[in-house]
């Protein structure tokens, strides 16, 4: 059965229901995701600027296909967990200009 995104929507608003997952992502795709996400992350810093980075990752869906992008196929649960956390490992100061923090 193939689910759409109006099979997700709650009437009347602009909201998505998504389901819960648990446990925790593979180490090796930490692993990958952290390399890709400074690579990415790198060249949207330098074509666009620290902004726009973060004017991108503050966008809800942008984000969560950021996610996807980095083999985080999870999607709902976990995803803000586990970006942000791969994140902070890969977009260092001395290579980025800037640096995730908290958590």
């Amino acid at each position: 059965m193939k689910v759409t995104t109006d099979d997700l929507m709650i009437p009347g608003t602009n909201a998505l229901t998504l389901p819960l997952h648990s446990g925790t992502p593979p180490r090796y795709l930490v692993r990958r995701m952290i390399k890709l996400s400074g690579y990415i992350s790198k060249v949207l810093i330098d074509s666009y600027g620290t902004l726009e980075f973060l004017k991108r990752l503050s966008d809800p869906l942008w984000f969560q296909a950021f996610g996807y992008v980095l083999g985080f196929d999870w999607h709902s649960s976990g995803v803000t967990t586990v970006v942000m956390s791969v994140l902070k490992q890969s977009v260092l100061p001395e290579s980025h200009g800037i640096s995730i923090t908290g958590g």
